[in-house]
């Protein structure tokens, strides 16, 4: 594709703007070496959309083939996790009393995870129509396990982005004057939130830790040893750096040691795995590069949008969608690598989806 056609991309022209000012931040940081961790992390930016973007329509055998591919990786990565409470199931639920899940694949973060469960188990009720009929039952199989994978795991980004997921099908439904089905997904989420307490230790214990973090969070904790409390404390302390410094941020190769800095005037004895980034995106970039570079990156993050069609590639886009913004109210998700790849690649693909309007037709059985 000749370099000319990329300006005709202008959601891509548009994130260009808001990733300059991650690299213009080098005049104002200290830290350098931070600030190319940032910038590098970043990069994928300049390419995935613009791939995308140039990507031909994908046939029902491609999208088939994508599916079945990565639910291989799935079933692997869960299987692996529940590895590790088959093996030594007590020590695994009881590191759940204290918000330590099981191991992931990547390890240490399952948050983004989790996401990618819940984000591919919505892709796989997508591309459903699109499978042949042997291939249906295995991807049957496969969302159901992962349903209950994901109850056992208990991330709540995880958790949360299901459910609304399964409100908003509800909702499309009713509308497509597929009523009853609607219904029967409403009465769904209810019932695995009871199955889930009742039957699996993990997602009860997990319940349970969020309302204590909220107890304590009431009654003035200051400890650090709660992950909800520090998330909120990001917030009040980056908003008063942002007063501070609107315009160009503290510089994002220094965003860390400003909150950690902040942190410590809350507590002087906060263990260093306490001290956390803003837990928003939006926050996290005003925070780095200043508001301008916030405003630029709305504007990127709410152009896709102005594309959104009726019907079901719309419904879906639109939640994905929805669910990326999500993650970006209560996670620097696009600050590590895995978070990128998860936000890019499921809205990507989403969208290209909503582009080019791959027509449902049931590949025949071989």
């Amino acid at each position: 594709m000749h370099p000319k056609d990329w300006l005709k991309q202008k959601w891509w022209l548009l994130g260009l703007c808001w990733i300059a000012f991650y690299a213009l931040s080098w005049f104002w940081t200290t830290d350098k070496g931070n600030w190319g961790t940032r910038l590098e992390v970043k990069l994928p930016f300049l390419i995935l959309p613009l791939a995308f973007g140039f990507l031909p329509k994908f046939s029902a055998k491609q999208l088939q083939t994508i599916t079945i591919g990565a639910g291989i990786c799935f079933l692997i990565s869960a299987c692996y996790s529940l590895s590790f409470l088959i093996t030594d199931p007590r020590a695994s639920i009881f590191k759940y009393d204290y918000a330590d899940v099981l191991p992931t694949l990547p390890r240490k973060d399952h948050i983004r995870a989790g996401l990618s469960v819940t984000l591919f188990i919505i892709w796989c009720f997508y591309v459903f129509p699109y499978l042949q009929q042997r291939i249906q039952w295995f991807i049957g199989f496969l969302i159901a396990f992962l349903i209950v994978f994901i109850h056992i795991l208990a991330v709540k980004s995880g958790l949360i982005s299901l459910y609304i997921f399964l409100v908003a099908m509800s909702i499309y439904l009713a509308f497509s004057r597929k009523k009853l089905i609607g219904v029967v997904v409403v009465i769904t989420i209810p019932v695995l939130v009871f199955l889930a307490i009742n039957y699996i230790p993990t997602f009860s214990k997990r319940a349970n830790y969020i309302f204590f973090s909220i107890w304590m969070y009431s009654h003035g904790d200051a400890s650090g040893n709660y992950g909800d409390i520090n998330r909120i404390k990001s917030y009040e302390i980056a908003f008063d750096l942002i007063k501070k410094h609107p315009l160009t941020g503290v510089g994002t190769g220094d965003m860390l040691n400003e909150m950690t800095e902040g942190f410590h005037k809350w507590n002087p004895n906060l263990p260093e795995q306490a001290i956390i980034l803003p837990h928003n995106q939006f926050l996290t970039i005003a925070l780095g590069c200043g508001l301008p570079a916030m405003f630029f990156f709305i504007l990127w993050f709410f152009m896709p949008l102005l594309n959104i069609k009726k019907g079901r590639n719309g419904f879906y886009f639109l939640v994905m969608w929805l669910l990326a913004f999500l993650q970006l109210m209560i996670e620097p998700v696009l600050e590590v690598q895995f978070g990128v790849f998860v936000f890019l690649f499921f809205l990507l693909m989403q969208q290209h989806q909503l582009m080019t309007g791959t027509k449902i037709k049931v590949l025949p059985t071989q």
